[in-house]
This record gives structure tokens, sequence and C-alpha cells, in this order.
């Protein structure tokens, strides 16, 4: 990848972490492939029964046509999402929720599988044939059993709307569509145009079914007993993290049909008045304290296979390495990369290639994939005793230092991308990161653990400032711990109240 191409990239995921976010909700229906039936995974079943033997998930699907469509994407979703994650009082609080949404459901024949997926980040989604998908990361932002409720029959309107087979059967259509005009036009360019203006179609058509969603889920969530005003609340939060969040997330094209989802503000006006109309505020069960007694101990951000990021901090058990990022930048662990923003536009980006080892490091910058590099600027040098080197480039409107270090079979690359109307060094922010970068000692990787859910009661005289102050790895504190709890900037805790924490 160029330098071209990393800057475009940086731009790209700065784009879309706010959409990441705030869409909370992501359907995947396309590219379909014949896998096995069988795979297994972590999950709740939930089933229905007319006779004394329970049936499961696999045979209340065989007569469903739309099955096969989830079960051959499924592996693909636990390998796009660092797979399932387990934890039996976590799922046995989420089969209870499912359980109370299946007894006031419209389709008693129908079954759903419930997968925790073992991401951080904050989403859910469904499949055809009642697979439908929640993250740890969504599970760790909603606060009571009616929010989770409330995003689950969200993802059952789209089963029961067959919201995924008629995307799929639109999607060929528009690739029919653009394979005709190629080939009877012979003109690859009039194909491509075509496809794009049915994409553009597709995404509007996604944005009412989302909404459509939406209502189903809100009225499912009332027969079920619970908050109709969760989804609402819910939206709210989703929506203040990613205000909250300033750095950069990662984000598989593949799997892109952000754009089609409403904006918030539109979604919750809409989710708050058709929750009226099921009753004023306070109907329904929120159920907090059994769903918090439910995460406590869940795992909250990365896990020890991704690395960990503790404030400024980047540290990686497996690999055995770590690096701190400057003061003023907020660092994030995307599945591409190790991502940093800061003041001025500022962008540094981590990662790691293989190299054999009788290939000299000077040799591999001048290689050429760094476009626009600076020849007189290669230098050598040495970080914490590792062999390294260090370049300049220049591209578009940007300023570019580039570090390569060598460990092992490893080179670790050091990106930091300056605007070059900016007053800010490169080279200089540059070296303050990489000059960090060294090996863990055992004992440091010994110590690392991962950050944690943890439930607390407040006491007497416990205020959000010396409640925030208990959590660990995590930069704002305050902020973050109110984002948690959905408490405002000037809402106080209240004494006997159970809240959450991070820590380890």
């Amino acid at each position: 990848m160029t330098i071209g191409q990393n800057l475009r990239a940086l731009l790209r995921l700065a784009a879309l972490a706010v959409l990441a976010i705030a869409s909370g909700c992501t359907t995947i229906e396309a590219g379909l492939d014949n896998l096995g039936p069988n795979e297994k995974t972590e999950s709740l079943q939930a089933g229905y029964t007319s006779t004394r033997q329970p049936i499961t998930f696999e045979t209340a699907q065989e007569g469903d046509p739309q099955s096969v469509i989830g079960r051959t994407q499924h592996p693909k979703i636990l390998a796009a999402y660092g797979g399932a994650y387990s934890d039996p009082k976590l799922e046995q609080t989420l089969a209870g929720i499912v359980g109370r949404l299946a007894a006031a459901t419209d389709d008693p024949n129908r079954a759903y599988r419930i997968t925790i997926l073992n991401s951080p980040n904050i989403n859910a989604f469904a499949l055809p044939g009642g697979y439908v998908y929640i993250t740890r990361g969504l599970l760790a932002l909603a606060n009571d059993s009616s929010e989770v409720a409330a995003v689950i029959g969200h993802e059952m309107g789209h089963i029961t709307a067959n919201h995924g087979i008629q995307r799929q059967q639109r999607e060929q259509a528009a690739e029919l569509a653009s394979r005709v005009v190629s080939e009877v036009l012979d003109n690859e360019s009039a194909g491509q145009i075509a496809l794009a203006k049915g994409k553009l179609s597709l995404a509007q058509f996604s944005r009412q079914q989302e909404l459509q969603a939406d209502a189903l889920g809100i009225k499912h969530v009332a027969r079920a007993g619970y908050d109709p005003f969760a989804a609402a609340r819910f939206l709210r939060a989703m929506d203040a993290y990613s205000k909250m969040r300033n750095a950069f997330q990662a984000s598989n094209p593949n799997l892109d049909f952000l754009a089609s989802h409403p904006s918030a503000p539109q979604r919750i006006e809409l989710a708050e008045r058709l929750a009226r109309t099921e009753g004023p505020p306070g109907t329904g069960k929120r159920d907090r304290d059994r769903y918090l007694a439910g995460i406590d101990g869940m795992l909250f951000g990365d896990s020890a296979v991704e690395g960990y990021v503790r404030e400024r901090t980047f540290l990686h058990p497996g690999l055995g390495i770590t690096f701190t990022v400057p003061k003023g930048f907020s660092l994030d662990n995307t599945a591409e990369a190790v991502m940093a923003t800061g003041p001025d536009d500022t962008a540094i980006r981590f990662d790691g290639v293989a190299l054999p080892q009788n290939r000299s490091l000077v040799e591999y910058v001048n290689s050429g994939w760094i476009g626009g590099l600076e020849p007189g600027s290669v230098r050598q040098r040495q970080i914490h005793g590792l062999e390294a080197v260090s370049a300049k480039a220049r591209g578009g409107e940007y300023n570019f230092d580039v570090t390569v270090v060598r460990l092992g079979g490893q080179v670790y690359r050091f990106l930091t991308a300056v605007p070059a109307k900016s007053s800010v060094n490169a080279s200089q922010i540059a070296s303050q990161t990489a000059d960090t970068f060294h090996q863990l000692s055992a004992q440091e990787k010994a110590e690392l653990k991962p950050l944690r859910i943890r439930i607390v009661q407040a006491r007497p005289g416990d205020t959000a400032d010396t409640l925030s102050s208990r959590m660990m790895g995590v930069e704002g504190k305050e902020g973050m711990f109110r984002l948690l709890n959905e408490l405002g900037p000037d809402d106080a805790v209240k004494s006997g109240e159970k809240y959450k924490i991070v820590a380890e």
C-alpha cells in the first residue's frame, strides 16, 4: 500500500467512524457460497415446541428456505467479528430476554439463534433464517434488559419483514442490469454507472427497511412487557457514543451498508413517537438490576489476541511489543492497523509485515511502496537496541514520516501524516511515538489483563468523579462513566444505585 493509499484509508476511516456506531445495525446477506450447514458456535437457541421433545434451532428451521442463507453466512460472520463470545451467565440473561420476546411474537413458528460476537464494536444485525447477532460492545453500552430487547426486537423485525431476501433480490437485479448494459453497449464504464445507480436505489430502500424494523421492534417489545421507550433511549446512547469517539474505526467494505441507515435524530424522533402510541413514559419493564448482573465481568474493549489499548499506550502480549502515542492523541485498535489521531488533523498508523532477515531495511524502504519518498531523507537508526530506518515523504497536501523497526522476521511500521500547512513537525511526532517502541518483558506480559465491565453500588457521598476514578485503561474517565451509565453532564449518581465501571 502506498503513502497515498494509506492517507486515503486514514481519511476514509475517519469519515466512517461516526457512521459505524450511529447506525447500530447492519443487514448482511449477499455473496453466498456452499459452506457446510452444521458449523457450530457458542450461541443461544430459542425454539418452539408442539411435542414433549424440545425443537432445536436447526430442526425448527429445516422447512424454512431462507435458513440456507443464514447457515452459509454464519461462519463468515464469526470470522469477521472475532468469533462467538462465550459467557454462560450473560447467555442466560439474553435467553430470558429472547424468551419474553418469543412469547409475544406474531410468528410462533419462527425460531431465532442469538449469537454474541466477540467484538468491542457496537453493532447488531440479522440474517435471513432467524440468525441474530449482537456484539459484546453493544451489550456493554446497554443499561437494562429493555434496551437489549429493543435491539433484538428490531432485528427480529428485519427477519419478519423478509428484508434480507428483498435486499438480496434487488442486489442481484442491479448486478444483472449492470452486466446487460456492459455487454450490450460494450462499455464497461456504462455498466459501472448502472450498478452505482442500482446501489443508490438499494440504499434508499434500506433506509425504509430500517424504519420499518424500528416500528415492528417497538410494538414487539411493548407486547413482551418491556419499556417501549427503550429504543429511543438506546439510540440516543449510541448517538452520544459516536460523538464521543474521535478515533478511527476499521470497516470492512464488503460488509458496508452504513450509508443506508437513517440519521440518529430521525430514528430517535420516530422511536419516541411510536413508543407514545404504546403508553406513557414509565410503561413496561426495564429489568435493570438483572441485566447489570448478567454483564458483570464481561470483557470490555480489545482481547489479548488483538492487543490492548490502555489510554495512549498499545500493548500486545502475543507479539510482545508496546508503544505510546504523544499527549493529545487518541488511540484505537482496528482490524487493519492501530490508528491514532491528534491535533491539527495529524494521524498515525501502526502495522506490521513479514520481511526476510537477509533483506536490509534501507532496501525495503527504497523498494517503491512509499509514494513521494525523499531519497536523501532515508537514515538508519536504533530504537531500544532494535534496527530501524526512518524516511520522509510528501504526497498531496500532507507530509509524511515513515519509521520501520525490525524484530525477528517482522517489520513494524509507523506512518505519521501531518497536513503540509500545519506547523506540526511530522518527524518530531513520529520520533515521539516510534522511540517508545520496545519489547515487553516477561513480567510486563504476565501483568497484562483484559478490561472488564464491573458493576458497583454507589455509597453515600459517591459522585460520578469518585466512581469514575476507579476505572482503568480508558481516557476521559468521567465522560466514559457517564456515557456507559446514560448520565447527562449534570446528572448525579444516586446512593444505592448500581453503575458500570471499566476495570481489570
